[in-house]
């Protein structure tokens, strides 16, 4: 690249092995990280949340002698304590993880293990304070996120497969479990898997987690009757807690897929907007396809 030239989206600048390619504007990598950084400080205060009753129930009321999932700690036929997590009336030892894990040196009863909560130690004004700061500066991130990506029809073109791509949906499955990834100028876009997950993510889950969370807020029911459209404040708390793990199993697998695919040019793409296309080359004796 020529020192001081200007480029933007969707520029190519060729070099003898690479090709480069503007791949992501400012807003979209400020969003990215912003919602890093909120979603991680929602989910540790989220799980200190959950730590102040580890039940989960369905409808409007909970009823404790039947939750529907229930991490607490009881004692083995030795006397031992042990972790034991509650699901659908099945039990599972789930001891330094769920349930009683060591915190100062000690094996305390609690939901999740001290390492996941925000604060470590039981505190659920606290997690409620961080909680509710980050999910407004998510919403708003989410919102800003959203209209430039109407306006500037970044999101059509990063969340809606074309149709040659749904018509290779089924290749594209069977590259991702091979870990085969695009090369050449089928990399300058995001596959079709990738639009579809985004697409539910985005378009799904995301703001199903905002609704449910709004229908636990006693001064948001109060002027809308949020609970209602879940079947109850204790359907909407557990349908809260599904999407967050069905998210979290989507940054795993992201995450991964990044390592997987080339975790510099993905990071670099990221955080500078440059994404390098490595040149698919044709048999000995061809060209090589631009």
């Amino acid at each position: 690249m020529a020192a001081g030239t200007a480029l933007g989206r969707g520029d190519v600048v060729e070099t003898v092995r690479h090709r480069w390619m503007f791949r992501h504007p400012l807003v979209i990598r400020l969003a990215h990280w912003i919602n890093v950084v909120c979603l991680a400080v929602l989910l540790m205060s989220g799980l200190q949340i959950f730590n102040a009753h580890p039940a989960l129930y369905w409808g409007s009321a909970s009823t404790f002698d039947k939750p529907f999932v229930a991490i607490t700690d009881d004692q083995r036929d030795d006397g031992t304590a042990r972790g034991v997590t509650y699901v659908a009336g099945k039990s599972f030892d789930t001891t330094g993880w769920l349930g009683l894990s060591n915190y100062n040196g000690e094996a305390t009863g609690r939901g999740f293990p001290s390492w996941a909560t925000l604060p470590a130690h039981q505190d659920l004004a606290t997690g409620r304070r961080w909680h509710f700061l980050f999910a407004w500066a998510f919403v708003i991130n989410g919102l800003i996120y959203l209209l430039y990506g109407i306006g500037s029809g970044q999101l059509r073109r990063r969340l809606i497969p074309e149709g040659d791509q749904m018509r290779g949906l089924g290749a594209s499955i069977r590259e991702h479990l091979t870990l085969h990834f695009a090369k050449g100028d089928e990399a300058k876009r995001y596959n079709v898997l990738q639009k579809l997950t985004y697409l539910v993510v985005v378009l799904g889950l995301l703001p199903l987690m905002v609704l449910t969370g709004l229908s636990m807020s006693p001064g948001v029911n109060a002027v809308v009757p949020l609970p209602d459209l879940f079947g109850g404040r204790q359907s909407a708390r557990t349908l809260h807690f599904i999407v967050t793990n069905l998210l979290v199993l989507f940054v795993i697998v992201h995450v991964l897929l990044v390592l997987a695919s080339g975790v510099w040019n993905n990071m670099r793409s990221m955080l500078t907007g440059w994404y390098v296309i490595e040149r698919r080359k044709l048999p000995a004796g061809s060209e090589e396809i631009r």
